[in-house]
């Protein structure tokens, strides 16, 4: 299914103007080409172009090689952080409460 502009920028969490800008410098890019919605013509609809899948493909392939590297060292740093909140959070009882 493809995208309109309107769903990128919810998914991004950025203004809808600032999604067609976003959208105005990869269409000038040839990353994305803009299309109309069958029965709402009013729609405006993206897909990739083989440019843009290209290099898609390409960043994914090099954000999974991070991720395998850098993925465990990630994961120590976020049970840590889990740890030392729950830990702030269980020293903020007071003194005769704790169990």
């Amino acid at each position: 299914m493809r995208p309109s502009i309107g769903a990128l920028a919810h998914r991004l969490r950025i203004q809808h103007h600032s999604a067609v800008e976003l959208v105005n410098r990869l269409a000038r890019g040839g990353y994305v080409q803009r299309g109309r919605a069958g029965e709402d013509r009013r729609a405006v609809l993206l897909s990739l172009t083989r440019k843009g899948e290209k290099i898609l493909r390409g960043l994914s392939i090099d954000h999974r090689a991070e991720l395998r590297v850098q993925g465990p060292a990630l994961l120590t740093a976020l049970r840590r952080t889990i740890q030392t909140s729950k830990n702030r959070k269980g020293s903020s009882l007071p003194a005769g409460s704790r169990a």
